[in-house]
């Protein structure tokens, strides 16, 4: 693995870490390693950096929803122009072209159940273009970004069946 790659890896696994500390970790100069980040951050291969909050420790009420939208490509375009308009709306927070029985992965966050109805009633499911959604409502989060959303008090108390 080059050092570029070293570096990136363990900045994108904690952030928080000083310039000096992912050069030491990586095992490569301060000043490479400064070099290297200021490249990233210009040429956009880092994209920004992100802390993770577990919201349901705090009094923030949010809901998060997975809806899978099936889509009738557009000329030229493909998906991409359908992509580019649901992506913009604010209450989106992820949009994946993938393979399957769905051609977009859309997650959203909204303050309730009814809101992100709403979004998918009035927003996404008209779209031209859309031919059909699922949304899938988050029960619970146990792990996000590589990052376990697990506590002491979340032990399984479920009995053993023989």
């Amino acid at each position: 693995m080059n050092d570029k790659i070293k570096l990136l890896k363990i900045l994108e696994e904690n952030p928080r870490l000083t310039v000096a500390q992912l050069a030491q970790m990586a095992g490569i100069d301060l000043g490479d390693a400064e070099k290297t980040i200021a490249e990233c951050e210009q040429n956009h291969t880092i994209l920004g950096y992100r802390t993770m909050i577990d919201w349901n420790k705090t009094d923030v009420d949010t809901v998060t929803a997975f809806i899978e939208v099936k889509l009738q490509p557009q000329r030229g375009d493909g998906f991409d122009r359908i992509a580019s308009h649901i992506y913009r709306w604010p209450e989106v927070t992820s949009v994946h072209l993938m393979s399957g029985g769905f051609d977009l992965a859309v997650t959203i966050q909204g303050k309730s159940l009814n809101e992100v109805a709403m979004f998918v009633a009035q927003k996404l499911a008209p779209m031209e273009g859309v031919t059909a959604t699922a949304t899938h409502f988050v029960l619970k989060k146990y792990k996000d970004h590589g990052v376990e959303f697990v506590s002491a008090d979340d032990t399984d108390h479920r009995n053993v069946i023989v």
